[in-house]
């Protein structure tokens, strides 16, 4: 009889109201009206958020013009941060601009068609899912989405902005089999404390695991999944007023859950001339056609570049002994097919479009009806025919 490898891979994810995804949607937010204004404009954004205070800076250069606070405000309305109770009000919370222009010694080497910086950038797909991602990943992503969901529809009126979501996936000879765990931490009003004041009701921890868990994970769970919800007891005290927020501090929640290696640099707040977004997006991209040629059943690629030119200086592909193709001929096949430079990856992606707030919360990969070129599957078939 075959041996049974089992093992336990875990990822989160984190609602809208998280104080750093806060920040990342500033950034983006930032970085869309300046798209909308000007398609050349140069943003790398960077957002600062605590009790009462957002501070946005950076560099930007554009012909345009952007009403940071006004801008600041519209986006935590649009969170839910609308009352002193979540810890933030964004009518009354201060918000301070430090916002310069971009390096002159950067532009020289961008302008040209350059990278934008040096550095190197992961994609990857793999077939666990029909969004070509990992299991854990996506349904942490599902039921963070699914948290906000229930808020914003007041199917569960009591819950605030902040949150966060956590999945176990429990692999039997590297596929998935079943959910071990799931976590879920929501912020909410004191009224569902019970009489101590110190733990929320069992009636309301039922109600978040049947409105927000149970719809999501489906198949995934059995009688034995453990759940844990807002396991300190309770979680009143959320958002800005509890933690501070920062751009780019949720670089794996952005990307795969850690199920492989990833490059280090954050998305949010940069426009498409920096390769550590736009490549990543390309490598994304690419892992997933060639998943989707059925040419591999997991595929990383990786990406590197320097600041100043423009085609990357190395290009390594890994299939994990799950491909039939030399993955030095995948990577033949992707130079042929995909322009891989900052010029090339912006038209192919159509990278100049005010899309990126939608990428800063649930994940910037596996998002197929958001618009994201990148989620596209449209040279599966060129590659598998090439292969």
């Amino acid at each position: 009889m075959k041996k049974v490898h089992t093992r336990f891979f875990s990822s989160e994810s984190v609602t809208e109201g998280h104080p750093d995804k806060v920040c990342d949607q500033i950034s983006d937010a930032v970085l869309d009206d300046v798209l909308r204004q000007d398609s050349r404009g140069r943003v790398a954004c960077e957002t600062y958020i605590t009790m009462g205070l957002t501070i946005v800076g950076g560099e930007i250069t554009t012909k345009g013009y952007v009403d940071v606070h006004n801008l600041v405000r519209n986006v935590l309305k649009d969170i839910g941060y609308t009352h002193p109770k979540y810890g933030l009000d964004y009518e009354t919370c201060a918000v301070l601009n430090t916002i310069h222009s971009q390096s002159p010694d950067i532009a020289q080497g961008v302008d040209t068609g350059g990278a934008g910086d040096q550095g190197m950038m992961i994609g990857y797909a793999c077939d666990e899912t029909a969004e070509l991602m990992p299991l854990a990943i996506h349904l942490a992503h599902r039921m963070a989405e699914r948290l906000t969901e229930v808020r914003k529809k007041g199917i569960l009126d009591y819950l605030g902005p902040d949150g966060k979501t956590q999945v176990t996936v429990i692999y039997e000879n590297g596929m998935p089999k079943r959910v071990d765990n799931l976590v879920i931490a929501a912020q909410h009003t004191e009224e569902i404390l019970d009489k101590t004041g110190k733990f929320i009701t069992e009636k309301a921890r039922k109600e978040i695991i049947d409105n927000v868990a149970k719809p999501i994970l489906k198949k995934w769970i059995d009688k034995d999944t453990k759940y844990y919800v807002n396991q300190t007891g309770k979680f009143v005290i959320g958002g800005p007023q509890s933690d501070t927020g920062m751009t780019g501090r949720k670089i794996i929640v952005d990307t795969y859950g850690g199920a492989v290696s990833h490059g280090g640099g954050a998305f949010s707040g940069k426009d498409p001339t920096k390769v550590d977004r736009s490549a990543a997006y390309m490598a994304r991209y690419v892992a997933k056609n060639i998943v989707a040629a059925k040419l591999a059943k997991k595929c990383l690629i990786q990406l590197a570049y320097v600041i100043g030119k423009a085609e990357p200086v190395s290009i390594m592909i890994d299939t994990f002994d799950t491909s039939d193709v030399p993955e030095e001929k995948l990577i033949e096949i992707v130079r042929r097919n995909f322009d891989l430079t900052p010029k090339g990856i912006i038209n192919t992606l159509d990278l100049l479009r005010p899309i990126y707030r939608k990428t800063a919360a649930y994940g910037h990969f596996g998002r197929e009806n958001q618009g994201f070129i990148w989620e596209m599957t449209d040279k599966a078939k060129i590659l598998a025919k090439e292969a």
